[in-house]
């Protein structure tokens, strides 16, 4: 092994129990790993190291196997029965390869064959702590909502959340015209029923209307009612939602579609309390509270001369803004153990998520905020059946795109009738792989020390980029015919 190690650190330091009875290796990996920073106990030998675990619990255990008094496939599976959540990675001599292979389905983490790099133990244990580390996150998230009902409304412990939340509280006591403004799918509804909840209309109607759902046409009427014959198809009278809202709140949401009529009439019921429905000079009164929200940037409407400036100001008496999910560090989780425990049917246990899934849902920037959130995690759900919520089981919209460039054209007999020229995934995802790798082993020989004509990293340093081993890289050359000739030697 070469206990070099280059400057990566761990992003939370692993407790460790290292295990080999050569004493030489031992010291150089207690050194390397202590250096990376995480916390070494050593054991020279498989029973030894089986106490330690009856005293204290490791996130991974590092094992030879040929040991004397118990060998490391023994010390394997006695940890499996003893402490199951933790981490173990055997460490093995070629002709061992296929015992450990065997180990690895029964749960080891990973195998490394001797010699080895100590960055290749040192990037196997920094995947073990990426995965610790979101356990956790995960885990307090559920714990924090462990309180709250699935039909909770607004989820957050950001910054930006606590302050929202504290505003609803105070704003609910008051009957003030409140405007809510934030990006489409924030949750704007959700606070405008927080507001009426909240506040002394609670046990009134709660009344909700998409003013941008609306024709121009059938604005005034859904709104303010009408009279029979008030125009064709009026069969019969019919009270408009404020009549339905009376005593209680009316939520315009998407309120900068109404069209000019209607925001006049709308000013005159902010500001008299009565209206006329539509074929009638009877005006009606009306006590309620209005609540209205939008995506749009209305000041800039009103410059535009699309949006009435004295009706701003009756509605914006409060202004609340519900923030992007971008802006809510540390909410994520959160909300997606709350998603969780929502579609999750009854009396079945809430899915775990596999790392690579996590950090799908971690890297997206979610332009559709909460709302795109929500219908990924119901899509995870479903396609997981239950099982462990595996990438493959997110949308699409989730997932890397390749360039449109680096495409593989598909292979004849695979299009697929009806939709086109689409490659089946897994197809696509060898395609993207192979070119991948094709173009990473270019660019490796263009000028870079080391390298033969001194313009090359050598494979392991590749891996290494890469985050995988020299075997596993070795594989997927070989496997796809890259930049492997028959005279390279399996570095197993």
């Amino acid at each position: 092994m070469n206990a070099t190690v280059g400057s990566k650190k761990a992003s939370a330091g692993l407790s460790i129990l290292l295990v080999d009875d050569e004493r030489e290796m031992l010291e150089a990996l207690e050194e390397a790993l202590s250096d990376a920073g995480h916390h070494v106990t050593v054991a020279v030998d498989g029973l030894a190291a089986l106490g330690l675990a009856e005293t204290a619990v490791f996130d991974a255990v590092v094992t030879d196997v040929h040991m004397p008094r118990m060998d490391g496939l023994t010390l394997f599976r006695r940890l499996r029965q003893q402490s199951p959540g933790t981490q173990v990675i055997i460490m093995t001599n070629h002709g061992e390869i296929s015992q450990v292979v065997d180990a690895m389905k029964d749960g080891a983490y990973d195998y490394l064959a001797k010699p080895f790099q100590a960055d290749d133990l040192l990037n196997r244990l920094d995947r073990i702590a990426s995965i610790r580390d979101m356990r956790a996150e995960l885990e307090q998230a559920r714990a924090a909502l462990s309180n709250q009902s699935p039909e909770s409304l607004l989820v957050g412990q950001s910054a930006p959340m606590r302050r929202l939340l504290s505003l609803i509280e105070t704003v609910a006591k008051s009957d003030a015209a409140t405007l809510i403004s934030g990006e489409s799918g924030t949750g704007k509804e959700l606070v405008a029923r927080m507001l009426h909840d909240r506040g002394a209309r609670r046990d009134r109607p709660f009344v909700a209307v998409n003013c941008g759902a609306l024709t121009e046409s059938l604005i005034e009427a859904e709104l303010f009612g009408h009279e029979r014959g008030a125009f064709t198809g009026a069969e019969r009278k019919r009270d408009g939602r404020f009549k339905a809202a009376d005593g209680g709140t009316l939520f315009l949401d998407e309120l900068a579609e109404l069209p000019a009529a209607a925001q006049a009439k709308l000013l005159r019921v902010v500001q008299e309390g009565t209206f006329e429905p539509v074929g009638s000079n009877t005006p009606i009164r009306v006590d309620v509270r209005l609540i209205s929200a939008t995506h749009r940037d209305l000041p800039e409407r009103i410059r535009q001369n699309q949006f009435r400036e004295d009706l701003y100001y009756r509605i914006n008496v409060i202004g609340l803004h519900v923030p992007p999910l971008r802006d809510r560090p540390g909410d994520l989780s959160l909300l997606v153990q709350h998603f969780l425990r929502r579609f999750t049917p009854a009396g079945k246990p809430l899915p775990a998520i596999s790392p690579e899934a996590w950090a799908a849902l971690s890297r997206h920037g979610f332009p559709g905020n909460v709302r795109e959130l929500s219908h990924a995690i119901q899509h995870a759900v479903v396609l997981s059946g239950g099982d462990e919520i595996e990438v493959q089981h997110l949308p699409a919209s989730l997932l890397p795109r390749q360039p449109i460039d680096e495409v593989s054209p598909v292979p004849t007999g695979e299009i697929v009738s009806g939709v086109g020229s689409i490659q089946p995934l897994g197809a696509a995802v060898r395609a993207f792989e192979r070119e991948y790798l094709t173009r990473v082993l270019r660019e490796s020989t263009r000028g870079g020390p080391g390298g033969k004509d001194s313009g090359g990293l050598k494979k392991a340093d590749i891996a290494r980029a890469l985050g995988i081993s020299r075997k596993t890289l070795w594989e997927k050359l070989k496997g796809y015919g890259v930049g492997v000739s028959d005279d390279d030697a399996d570095p197993s």
